[in-house]
């Protein structure tokens, strides 16, 4: 089996934007994951859009460990930005509560409907990039 070397790597990341841990790429990544968690599907009668936080939370306590921890991957991506142990521990706690919370069978379904924890990260991460890096401002509706 042959190794990549460190400088193959760089080639791969530079030429693989998503690969790289630059602001627009951690960006991408986590819009991306906070669509899938948060409003992937809409439900039919209802109009409303909802992820795999959701659907997965219907799933007696697995479906909430898995989403937990879908959620904390926001928040190592949100370390690699450098964000500070304040705003880490205000977005682990939002997952934290969304799972705790979720994982009450009946009660939790209804919560993950109303309460979207990756949402609220998302908000905070783009707080902090439009704060610490300009350039990679996008323009939302």
């Amino acid at each position: 089996m042959k190794t990549i070397r460190p400088e193959q790597m760089e080639q791969i990341r530079t030429a693989m934007p998503a690969l790289s841990n630059d602001p627009a790429a951690i960006r991408q990544r986590v819009e991306m994951m906070e669509q899938l968690l948060e409003r992937s599907f809409t439900l039919p009668g209802v109009g409303r859009k909802v992820g795999l936080d959701f659907v997965l939370g219907l799933v007696p306590v697995l479906g909430d460990v898995i989403t937990g921890a879908m959620g904390l991957y926001i928040v190592w991506e949100a370390r690699n930005l450098g964000m500070s142990k304040f705003q880490l521990a205000r977005m682990a706690a939002n997952v934290g509560f969304d799972s705790l919370i979720g994982a009450v069978p009946l009660v939790g379904d209804a919560f993950d409907f109303f309460w979207r924890s990756n949402s609220r990260n998302l908000k905070i991460i783009r707080k902090h990039l439009d704060r610490h890096h300009p350039a990679i401002r996008t323009i939302t509706m």
